[in-house]
C-alpha cells in the first residue's frame, strides 16, 4: 500500500510556488513576458502555459480512465489540449485564472485519492500515440516532478530577467518537529 500522505503537501507547495511565478509574471510588461527567451517554451508565458497545458492533460487522463473522483469534475468544461505547446489564453490573467483553477483541482484530488487507487494501474495514451500502463502513484509524482522541473526553468528566466521569485524550496512549508 502507498503511503499518500506527501501527495497533499506536494499539491499545497505546487499552488504556493505557482502563485509566486504568476505574480513575478503580472510585474513583467506584456512583451517581457512574451520575449522568446530561449527556454524550452520559449518564453515565461510558453512555459507557464506549459504547465498548465500539461496538469491539464493528465488530469483529463485520470478524470477519463478513473472516473468518480469528485475534485476533477470542476474540469469537465475544459478540452484536453492536443500538444504541449498550445495556447490556451491569450492574457496572463486569463492563464492564471486556470492555473487557479486547476491548482485546487489538485490539491482537492490529492485529498480525495485513496492508497489502494495510487497502487492500482493506469492506463493512458500519450500526446503522440503511446500506450501506458503504470501505476497511478507515480504518475501523480510525475506530474509534481514536471512542474517542479519547468517551475525552475522559469525562476531562472525571471532571475535573467532581474525578477526575484523570492525562496523556493519546499522545505520551507515543511512543518518542524517537536
Amino acid at each position: 500500500m502507498t503511503d499518500t500522505s506527501h501527495f497533499p503537501q506536494l499539491a499545497t507547495y505546487n499552488q504556493w510556488m505557482n502563485r509566486k511565478l504568476y505574480e513575478a509574471a503580472a510585474a513583467l510588461p506584456a512583451d517581457r513576458l512574451h520575449e522568446d527567451r530561449g527556454a524550452f517554451f520559449g518564453s515565461v508565458f510558453g512555459t507557464l502555459n506549459h504547465l498548465v497545458i500539461a496538469d491539464l492533460i493528465w488530469l483529463k487522463r485520470i478524470a477519463a480512465n478513473l472516473p468518480g473522483f469528485a475534485a476533477l469534475r470542476c474540469l469537465d468544461d475544459l478540452s484536453r489540449p492536443t500538444s504541449l505547446d498550445q495556447p490556451l489564453c491569450a492574457t496572463l490573467p486569463e492563464l492564471d485564472g486556470l492555473r487557479t483553477r486547476l491548482d485546487a483541482a489538485i490539491i482537492a484530488f490529492c485529498d480525495e485519492v485513496r492508497p489502494s487507487q495510487l497502487d492500482g494501474t493506469f492506463e493512458y495514451t500519450s500526446t503522440k500515440g503511446v500506450t501506458s500502463k503504470k501505476r497511478l502513484g507515480d504518475v501523480l509524482l510525475h506530474v509534481f516532478n514536471h512542474q517542479t522541473h519547468h517551475r525552475g526553468q522559469a525562476t531562472t528566466l525571471f532571475s535573467q530577467m532581474g525578477v526575484d521569485v523570492g525562496a523556493t524550496d519546499l522545505l520551507l512549508l515543511v512543518p518542524n518537529v517537536d
